[in-house]
Formats: structure tokens, C-alpha cells, sequence
């Protein structure tokens, strides 16, 4: 089984920065791309930046120039640094993980539990 933990989240003024962090432990054989969702209350779960497993990454449009998504293989580690942040970014943040638990298996994805950002004067 595979077990993904996100931490980092808080409450930040306009402005403010904070550090997103998601770690996957458990059976892992090999880790494909990893990312961040949010999902503000009343809206849909939506992408929020993405990286591939050879760290070609993707962001969404809102977040461009202030949200750098990195990961650490080694660690089975992916972060988000948020910076600039705004009110419109206050939502749950859930980190995804597409994991391969065997050589042959094709990626199955895992998600964490969600950790809260609230930004706020």
C-alpha cells in the first residue's frame, strides 16, 4: 500500500509565501508524475501545477510566475513553494502521486489528505 502525506499549509497574509511539502512511502517501485490540486468550497478540484518523473512541469495559468512545483526522487518527495500569494489561492491543496507498484503495473494514482491554505489580511 502507499501512503502520501502533504504538509505546509497554514494561514498567510496577501502577499505571503508558503511551502507545500507531499512525501510517498509505502510499496513504490517507481514514481511517474506528481502533482498539486486545490479545491476552494463550492468549486471543483482543480490542477494546480504537475511535474513529470523526468521534471518537466506544467502549471495553470493563475499561478504562473509565483508557484514552483519541484520534486526529490530520491526521497519520493514533491514540494510546491508559493509565493505572491492571493486570496483567490485559499483552498484545500491535495497532492497526487502516480505510482507503479510493480515493473509491468501501470500507474495507479494516490492522494494525499489535503492540507488547508488560507490567505488573509
Amino acid at each position: 500500500q502507499v501512503q502520501v502525506v502533504e504538509s505546509g499549509g497554514g494561514l498567510v497574509q496577501p502577499g505571503g509565501s508558503l511551502r507545500l511539502s507531499c512525501a510517498a512511502s509505502g510499496s513504490i517501485f517507481s514514481i511517474n508524475a506528481m502533482g498539486w490540486y486545490r479545491q476552494a468550497p463550492g468549486k471543483e478540484r482543480e490542477l494546480v501545477a504537475s511535474i513529470s518523473n523526468g521534471s518537466s512541469t506544467n502549471y495553470r495559468d493563475s499561478v504562473k510566475g509565483r508557484f514552483t512545483i519541484s520534486r526529490d526522487n530520491a526521497k519520493n518527495t514533491v514540494s510546491l513553494q508559493m509565493n505572491s500569494l492571493k486570496p483567490e489561492d485559499t483552498a484545500v491543496y491535495y497532492c497526487n502521486v502516480d505510482v507503479r507498484l510493480r515493473p509491468t503495473w501501470y500507474p495507479q494514482r494516490y492522494w494525499g489528505q489535503g492540507t488547508q491554505v488560507t490567505v488573509s489580511s
